[in-house]
């Protein structure tokens, strides 16, 4: 490692999450003196890993999308993404179980895709390709608009804003922007139940969001060998390496302030100065415990309490005895009334009899991920974030035997009697153990009245020599735009810090597809 000069800038980092591990590598690269700080004892966050009796699970995203982010990085920091990180593009790319009845095996192919489609759907058959056109050119749109910081209200007013605006359309929301190409609502369920992803419901979020299920056909659903864990765990070595401090088990107890300038922190080893910190903790909850709210004149706990917040997620890591070969390595379980399942996670807030359900069968892909003879099941069920209506500690017991009935619909009859470990991971266990305020998986909505210049700022406005990264800040929840929040902090941060940006040497050229030696059918 060559020699660095002894008065560096120093940053520092709260959170070994995706956007705190992206945020690192890059301002490493740009010459700044980088302590990483993690409570748990591994790297990861939300998307770290489980490992026990000789299973692995990714704790929560499990599909790699829209790779060319984390690419930019890697390269910017002189690695290549695909060397570093052994990927398999799926095909199909998942399975769409419809409890109102049919199926979809999910391809990028467009004349498969076509086929199935028709077999469920045939007027709606020829609809896929104007859907993929439409949002071709929205996310050209839009692009810019993502990896650009938003400062304040004058920020919509810049060119490319302004540029996209006739595609924002905030009258309409996802599922109604899709009914316009699809007459079968299953068909708008399948390009819309991506919203999910930021923990909302398709039929409140902003018709921006197609451009979601349009980046799942256009770039690819990635599975890095080892979990999306393995990709966290790859950035926290390369960080390693390039003189980064990573600190596992030592979490952050307290910010110093000089007036509303944040200057220090301490943590159970003693006190560290800083000219800049990055929180990649769960805002909500980062701001309740760190950050005085008499300091929080734009996000004090008055206005944190009244904000609205992302469904949670029910979760079961299940270690499995054999192999259920009949199943993709990604299944989705469309409740018969979507609607009404979306209606009781969002707006009753209680726990539906007919849950969607999403299965991870990653054992027909990757067999690094359990002992031979046996396999893993990843389960998740959206729920209501943490709610008066729902007591887990007395209700965990009967919604687990719901989920496993909706997975028998699935083929999976005799889950139970094979299961060799299991972990449970309810909304107050999100809170309690993960430190996610209320349980909010994928943390702040992501309604109109939260995006952009509403959301909170990548350098926080509140405070001085503070910046955020990861999904409670632009652009949004999800990998890619968490991977791109980091790009857009570290950029602000050199601006203020007086160092060079690491750009990209050279746009990817691996993308649309993996690198043929890297990709296969799953």
């Amino acid at each position: 490692m060559a020699r660095m000069p002894a008065n560096r800038k120093k940053v520092c980092i709260v959170g070994a999450g995706p956007g705190g591990l992206a945020n690192a590598m890059l301002m490493a690269q740009a010459g700044a003196d980088v302590t990483l700080f993690e409570r748990a004892d591994r790297v990861g966050g939300r998307c770290a890993a489980i490992e026990a009796d000789g299973f692995r699970f990714d704790t929560g995203p499990t599909f790699f999308l829209y790779p060319r982010v984390l690419e930019e990085i890697f390269q910017s920091v002189g690695r290549n993404l695909w060397r570093d990180v052994p990927m398999t593009r799926l095909d199909p790319q998942y399975r769409l179980e419809f409890g109102a009845g049919g199926r979809i095996d999910a391809t990028p192919d467009l004349e498969r895709m076509r086929t199935e489609i028709a077999r469920i759907a045939p007027q709606d058959a020829d609809s896929f390709a104007r859907f993929m056109n439409e949002n071709r050119t929205k996310l050209e749109r839009f692009r810019p608009i993502l990896e650009s910081p938003f400062s304040s209200m004058l920020d919509l007013l810049r060119p490319s804003v302004l540029k996209a605006a006739p595609w924002v359309r905030p009258w309409r929301s996802v599922a109604g922007d899709l009914s316009k190409h699809f007459s079968d609502p299953r068909l708008v369920t399948a390009f819309s139940f991506q919203s999910k992803y930021l923990g909302m419901s398709p039929f409140q979020c902003p018709s921006l969001f197609t451009i979601l299920a349009f980046l799942e056909y256009e770039y690819g659903v990635f599975h890095p060998t080892g979990g999306c864990a393995a990709v966290s765990e790859k950035m926290a070595e390369i960080a390693r390496d390039m003189g980064v401090d990573v600190r596992l088990n030592e979490p952050v107890e307290q910010l110093h302030f000089e007036g509303r300038k944040a200057v220090g922190l301490k943590t159970r080893t003693g006190d560290q100065m800083f000219d800049s910190l990055v929180i990649n903790a769960d805002f909500a909850q980062a701001m309740k415990t760190l950050v005085p709210d008499h300091l929080r004149k734009s996000w004090n706990n008055k206005k944190l309490d009244r904000s609205k917040y992302s469904c949670s997620t029910f979760m079961m890591y299940l270690g499995i005895e054999g192999r259920y070969d009949h199943l993709p390595h990604h299944t989705i379980y469309i409740a018969k009334d979507y609607e009404r399942n979306l209606d009781e996670i969002d707006r009753l807030k209680i726990l539906s009899e007919d849950p969607s359900i999403y299965v991870q069968n990653a054992g027909v892909t990757d067999s690094s991920l359990a002992p031979e003879g046996m396999s893993t099941l990843y389960v998740l069920a959206p729920v209501t974030n943490q709610s008066p209506h729902v007591d887990w500690k007395s209700q965990t017991p009967m919604f687990r035997k719901r989920v496993l009935q909706q997975m028998a619909k699935l083929g999976l009859h005799d889950v139970e009697e094979r299961i060799r470990f299991e972990k449970v991971v309810t909304p107050d266990d999100w809170q309690s153990t993960y430190q996610v305020f209320r349980g909010a998986t994928f943390n702040l909505a992501h309604n109109l009245g939260q995006m952009l210049h509403a959301r909170p700022r990548n350098h926080f406005n509140d405070l001085k020599q503070v910046y955020l990264v990861g999904g409670g800040t632009h652009p949004g929840s999800g990998l890619p735009v968490i991977y791109e929040s980091a790009r857009i902090s570290a950029r602000m941060m050199c601006d203020a810090l007086q160092l060079q940006f690491p750009e990209a040497s050279s746009s990817p050229a691996t993308l649309p597809m993996a690198p043929p030696a890297q990709r296969r059918a799953a």
